[in-house]
């Protein structure tokens, strides 16, 4: 008796595997394209209208951002994501951070473990700042080797942001996700052991994460500046809200000396 082979039929399993190799990579590709472009689209979407009223000498681009340099910016971005680098962590935002003070010699003393900022325009009331740990799921971070309110010198807070629509005020992964409705003039306060500071803001720009010059210290004031990563929803680039000491107002009310008898 003889046995017959059907080589049509393997064929035909050869051919429907090549096909639905195919339709993965090509699945694969166009979450890739998506992926890459979610920070254009969200740019376009929220940024670029968020800024178009305003008159700011920073480096925010009017007309296209597709350019050699933000492609390759966004590339790195993107490669930095896949590779499962971790933004949880505050060290990770600046990669190449190094905390440069104007004068050499100044330490930056931390008197507290933790303090509370309130932005009354976004309705965030007394968000947990923390100067010891860089978890930013649990807190917001005051970066390491910057002022602490309210010692002269540059505080700088990290805190994580997102789409607006999933903005929650009470969820520090989101916390952000609205810091885009800040404009100059607008106030942060800073409530350190019982304390107010008032800083109001004077300066907004975005800059890539190889910018360290936003964390540089200058010790001719008290200045605040928040930090957070945009567009809304990417880790493409970093939004800079700088700030600036006005007032102090004493929450415990007026201190009453004892005099020894």
């Amino acid at each position: 008796m003889m046995s017959r082979v059907y080589v049509k039929q393997k064929r035909r399993n050869i051919r429907k595997t090549i096909r639905f190799l195919g339709l993965g990579l090509s699945l694969c590709g166009l979450l890739f394209l998506i992926y890459f472009s979610l920070p254009l689209i969200s740019w376009q979407l929220y940024l670029q209208p968020a800024f178009a009223a305003e008159q700011l000498a920073s480096p925010i681009p009017q007309a296209t951002i597709l350019t050699p340099a933000s492609i390759k910016s966004l590339l790195s971005a993107t490669t930095q994501t896949l590779s499962g680098m971790d933004y949880n962590d505050a060290n990770n935002w600046f990669p190449k951070a190094s905390v440069k003070n104007n004068q050499p010699g100044d330490q930056i003393t931390s008197q507290v473990a933790s303090y509370f900022l309130t932005i009354p325009r976004l309705d965030i009331q007394n968000a947990s700042v923390s100067t010891v740990d860089n978890d930013l799921t649990e807190h917001l971070v005051n970066y390491a080797g910057t002022a602490i309110p309210p010692q002269k010198g540059n505080a700088v807070i990290f805190g994580h942001s997102t789409l607006p629509q999933l903005y929650n005020p009470k969820d520090y992964k989101t916390i952000f996700a609205n810091i885009l409705k800040l404009r100059i003039g607008d106030t942060f306060i800073v409530t350190v052991s019982g304390v107010q500071y008032v800083y109001k803001i004077f300066d907004l720009q975005v800059v890539d994460p190889t910018d360290t010059s936003v964390l540089a210290q200058a010790y001719d004031d008290s200045y605040l500046t928040v930090i957070t990563c945009t567009p809304p929803g990417t880790v493409w680039k970093r939004l800079v809200l700088r700030s600036r000491l006005q007032k102090l107002t004493d929450l415990q009310g007026p201190r009453v000396e004892k005099r020894s008898k």
